[in-house]
């Protein structure tokens, strides 16, 4: 026959195990949602975006810096191998010349004087061939120290040219490396902005084009007067490119990064800059925020990655960064070093 027990009831303890369990999976649960990160904002995701396109100009700028260093060894190694190539031509031709020489001296006798004079015939005869001999000696001696003169300065060319392929062989893998910082700081911006909805992202290219625009419209630079005839006409120029892209390596005459609207428009004053803000921070005098002109170069950030022009009135005219056009901007809008005035 069947037992009916009934069932074993859980004791208090294991009830309150059980409970406590559940309530802490509860809490764990509702902890979890609550510590789920939440989407960033318009404002924190502009904010990220403009720091990381700050990072990607003082990139830039050591890019511009590499790449004009690249430049100017290209144009050295190729001096050099034109002047080797000169030398090397000239060096042959001495080396011709001096074998002349000792033709010439085997057909006039080149054999002990003694002996000469004991075979010859003709006393007078002799005395002709020992001056052309003598002669030649000396000219050999001077055809020699040239030639070997000649032959240290190739080497030495020669040499340099070596360091200085060394060299660019080693700037051309910073600039790779620079190039590489540079995309991937920008390929961070951009996938920031991909965070955004299509109602964010159409507000940011509003905003920007606002900003845009506000250095089309009628901008009140005051009544300040260049400091020279070349600076005024660096910031005519320069005007004459309000609207042009930003585009980092970029030197004009349709897009510039920043220093690359600096030197260009100064170029238009027959001005000669170096490329970089950090260089063209070297090019002039440098002046306080009171003292600046219009056309005045002004340097932001403290490695001096960012350089524009003084436009008068508190106003800069400068390009940006990505995405933005050359306009101008209230130079409180970054940390303001130093001015510098041209030459």
């Amino acid at each position: 026959m069947a037992s009916h027990r009934r069932p074993k009831q859980p004791s208090r303890t294991r009830v309150t195990v059980m409970t406590a369990t559940a309530a802490a999976a509860v809490a764990l649960t509702s902890q979890s949602a609550q510590a789920a990160p939440s989407k960033p904002s318009l404002d924190e995701v502009k904010a990220k975006v403009d720091k990381l396109y700050e990072e990607a100009e003082g990139a830039t700028e050591k890019y511009n810096g590499a790449k004009e260093k690249q430049e100017k060894l290209n144009k050295d190694i190729s001096n050099l191998q034109d002047s080797v190539a000169r030398g090397q031509g000239e060096l042959n031709d001495l080396r011709d010349g001096l074998g002349s020489m000792a033709t010439a001296q085997y057909r006039n006798g080149g054999v002990d004087p003694s002996i000469q004079l004991f075979l010859s015939s003709d006393p007078d005869d002799y005395l002709d061939k020992a001056s052309t001999l003598d002669q030649l000696s000396t000219k050999q001696s001077e055809a020699l120290d040239k030639i070997q003169g000649k032959q240290r300065t190739l080497e030495q060319k020669r040499e340099e040219a070596r360091t200085k392929l060394d060299d660019l062989s080693e700037t051309r893998k910073e600039l790779g490396s620079k190039k590489k910082k540079i995309q991937g700081k920008l390929s961070d911006a951009r996938d920031l902005l991909n965070t955004l909805t299509a109602e964010q992202r159409a507000e940011m290219q509003a905003d920007e084009a606002r900003a845009n625009r506000a250095a089309s419209d009628r901008v009140d630079l005051g009544s300040d007067v260049p400091a020279s005839q070349r600076a005024s006409a660096a910031l005519g120029a320069a005007q004459g490119k309000i609207g042009s892209p930003y585009v980092w390596g970029a030197t004009g005459p349709s897009s510039f990064d920043c220093s690359g609207l600096t030197s260009w428009a100064y170029a238009q004053a027959g001005v000669s800059l170096p490329r970089t803000s950090q260089s063209q921070a070297s090019a002039g005098a440098q002046i306080g925020r009171s003292a600046l002109q219009p056309g005045d170069l002004v340097l932001f950030y403290g490695d001096l990655h960012h350089v524009g022009l003084y436009a008068g009135n508190g106003q800069i005219l400068h390009a940006p960064k990505p995405g933005a056009n050359v306009r101008y901007e209230s130079i409180n809008n970054m940390p303001f070093m130093y001015g510098v005035r041209v030459g």
